[in-house]
Formats: C-alpha cells, sequence, structure tokens
C-alpha cells in the first residue's frame, strides 16, 4: 500500500518523520508477512480477515498480553524493555537488521547520534587510500545514499560524479531518477530495493533529518517505483554480494562488492568492486582503467 498522501507531503516539505508512525507501519508490515502456519499455528483458511497474523497471535508468541502489544503497534514504544522487543523481534522472525531497525523507531534514547544535519567529511587518510586502489572501483558512502568520495575507476565504471551538482550526488536520485542507471545495472529493481531499504535504516537513526525527510518527499513526489517500495517498510544493511552492469563501452561487467564501515564513522562505508582473476569483467575493468578520462564519461550524459 503506498505511503499516505499527508506523509508524503510532510516529507516533501522537509518535515521530520514521525517515528510513532513508523514503528506503527513497520510492526504492521512484518506481522501482515507471516503466516500462521510460518509460527507452528492453526489456520483456519477462509476464516481469517486479516493477512498475516493477528495481533493477539502475535502476542502470543511474544508472551506479551494483546493491549500491551496494541499500544506498541500503534507507535508508543516509550516504556517498552529490551527483553520485550527482543521477544517481539523473534515472534516476527526479524533479521538483525529489522531488530536494529525495530529498536531505533521504538527506543529513540538509548541510541547516541551525531547532529542530524551535520556534513559528513571523508578523512584525508581514507582519500588517499581511495587513489592507491588502482583498478579497484571504490567510493565512500554516507547518510541519506550520498556518495561523499570515489576513485578514479569509480567514474569509469559508474559514471564521473565530479560533472554533477553536489546535491545530486546521491545513490537515490541517481537510480530513480537518472534514465541511465536504469539502463547500467542488468537488475535495476534489486538495486532499488538496497537504496530503499538502506534509506529505512538511514530513517530509524535519523528521523529528525531535515534533508533525509526532503530526500524521500522528493523521491515519493517524483517516481512510483520509489512509492512502492518505501511503503513496504524493508530495510536491510549492504554488505556483500555480485552486481551486473550493462557498461556502455565494454558491455557486461559481474562484479563483486564488499562493503567496510568506516571504523570512527558508522554512517560512512567504503564499498568496493572486483572482478574474478582473469575473467571477461576483469579484461572490461584493464581496458577501462587504460583508457582514463574517455571512460568517465560513458555512462553519465552531459
Amino acid at each position: 500500500m503506498d505511503e499516505q498522501p499527508e506523509a508524503v507531503a510532510a516529507a516533501s516539505a522537509g518535515r521530520p518523520l514521525d517515528r510513532r508512525a513508523e514503528l506503527s507501519e513497520f510492526l504492521r508490515s512484518r506481522r501482515a508477512r507471516l503466516k500462521p502456519e510460518d509460527v507452528g499455528l492453526p489456520d483456519f483458511g477462509r476464516h481469517r480477515r486479516v493477512p498475516g497474523l493477528r495481533r493477539e497471535e502475535l502476542a502470543q508468541l511474544a508472551g506479551v498480553s494483546v493491549a500491551y502489544y496494541t499500544r506498541l503497534e500503534q507507535g508508543n514504544g516509550r516504556n517498552v524493555s529490551a527483553e520485550i522487543l527482543d521477544s517481539i523481534a523473534r515472534a516476527l522472525r526479524l533479521t538483525d537488521a529489522e531488530h536494529a531497525h525495530l529498536t531505533h523507531l521504538a527506543k529513540p534514547k538509548e541510541h547516541k547520534k551525531k547532529p542530524a544535519a551535520r556534513q559528513q567529511q571523508v578523512r584525508a587518510s581514507l582519500r588517499q587510500l581511495l587513489d592507491t586502489l588502482d583498478g579497484v572501483p571504490a567510493y565512500v558512502a554516507g547518510r541519506r545514499a550520498e556518495i561523499l568520495a570515489w576513485n578514479r575507476m569509480a567514474a569509469a565504471v559508474f559514471g564521473d560524479w565530479s560533472e554533477l551538482p553536489a546535491g545530486e550526488r546521491n545513490w537515490a536520485r541517481l537510480v530513480f531518477l537518472k534514465p541511465e542507471y536504469r539502463e547500467l545495472y542488468v537488475d535495476w529493481e534489486q538495486k532499488a530495493i538496497d537504496i530503499v531499504c538502506a534509506l529505512r535504516m538511514d530513517a530509524g537513526c535519523y528521523p529528525d533529518d531535515p534533508r533525509l525527510s526532503a530526500l524521500v518527499g522528493e523521491l515519493s513526489v517524483k517516481s512510483e517505483e520509489f512509492r512502492r517500495l518505501w511503503a513496504t517498510h524493508d530495510v536491510k544493511e549492504k554488505s556483500h554480494g555480485v552486481k551486473r552492469l550493462n557498461h556502455p563501452l565494454v558491455g557486461e561487467l559481474s562484479l563483486s562488492y564488499e562493503t567496510f564501515r568506516v571504523a570512527d564513522d558508522a554512517d560512512q562505508a567504503l564499498i568496493t568492486y572486483h572482478a574474478e582473476p582473469h575473467s571477461p569483467s576483469a579484461e572490461a575493468l584493464r581496458l577501462l582503467a587504460s583508457w582514463g578520462t574517455d571512460a568517465t564519461r560513458a555512462v553519465l550524459s552531459p
């Protein structure tokens, strides 16, 4: 189900996201995806009038009263304990990322956070490290899916982000608003899901961030796909995997990526890409590296 129009309007205006509403919708969405047979409960088939588990069934599984769980699902998580959240997370079969997101939404005061609006800075030594990764596309991403720093090989593979205004150096804007990136990613839908899941995690940690709210509002207005994915309330932390690209100069690339959280700033991550040795993708990366600036201008339209 799409986000409510008033929620989209509030985000578009840059107003903070409503943490109570986020908590309520997240719990409802996680409960709705579970079937009774998934958790060992009898299924009454056509007599069930709601998708997924009922509140009383979830409360029973979590070992709490129906009234207690109902208050929590209505967005009132002020006095909930970590132990109760753990029980509810187990009952809902939450992943580690979903469990962390639930905790951020329900008990925000237990999490020390930097000012959300503070400008993100990349350490000089980390920028130097990017430059030394010869032949390895790599970049540093921060909150709100912002691209903070990158090396020459990243520009050759993903486009020369220095040609964009600073405000457009953002994965969410690139993926949802730039047609070049729909062509670049063989599985564009999965890339879009990854971006939205990461933004949802940020929203749980920083609901008062006006720039994040404005970004969500802008994308909700401009992209039907973003609205659809945002309404799922799915969350996931970026870690590792394989991305397939359709590069305009060298054709298909199959690249493995790894994500490394920056030790002194968990909001920043170094993401590197590499190809299997002696593979066609490895040869394609070698060609891109040899073409220099000609390669960096191939993805993004002037």
